[in-house]
């Protein structure tokens, strides 16, 4: 538990905390189900392979199921990545930075550079997928998936998850700055993004 500076309103700390763990807890959630999701991967591919292999036989739908969970196991756990800080990093001068200077850094890039581009990503790909949705997109392969729809949702999708994930990292960071608390991340070397 983050040890709290006593000049603070702890009304307003515990709300805004309350936001961010909200929105962690949903990107974490993602993660989980893209852990079984990436096992399931897993097990289709293998049951693809070997029926091809053995029996000389497959399905394109099959195949394609493969393509649309990648696709999923990628987009949605995006924010789950932010969380765990696993996005690449050049970090040449922020390894040094004290722990309020990269709170600084931290709050002002995603405020000025994810929430901007999640934000771009939803609003472009809106009209594609509603569009997609309008005419039930499927796809042109002959004995192919039919909701290619669903597919192409998961990029809206994707960059309000990532807006959310901005949300919770620029409050957190700012709750850092303002409030001057100590976060487990700060006792990590490669705090991150």
């Amino acid at each position: 538990m983050p040890s709290l500076n006593s000049s603070s309103p702890p009304w307003l700390f515990r709300f805004v905390q309350s936001i961010v763990t909200a929105i962690n807890a949903l990107n974490a959630l993602l993660g989980l189900c893209a852990a079984w999701l990436s096992v399931m991967l897993v097990v289709l591919m293998s049951y693809i392979v070997i029926s091809r292999a053995l029996f000389d036989t497959g399905s394109l739908a099959l195949q394609e199921s493969i393509t649309y969970g990648h696709a999923a196991l990628f987009m949605l756990c995006m924010g789950y990545t932010i969380i765990l800080r696993g996005h690449v990093r050049v970090d040449v001068f922020y390894r040094r930075f004290s722990p309020l200077n990269k709170a600084w850094v931290d709050a002002l890039g995603g405020l000025l550079l994810l929430l901007p581009f999640a934000l771009f990503m939803t609003y472009v790909s809106w009209d594609f997928v509603v569009r997609a949705w309008q005419i039930r997109e499927a796809s042109s392969d002959p004995g192919g998936l039919t909701i290619v729809y669903c597919l192409k949702t998961l990029m809206p999708v994707t960059g309000i998850l990532l807006a959310l994930q901005a949300l919770s990292e620029v409050l957190r960071n700012l709750l850092k700055i303002t409030y001057i608390y100590e976060d487990s991340a700060d006792n990590e070397e490669d705090s991150p993004c």
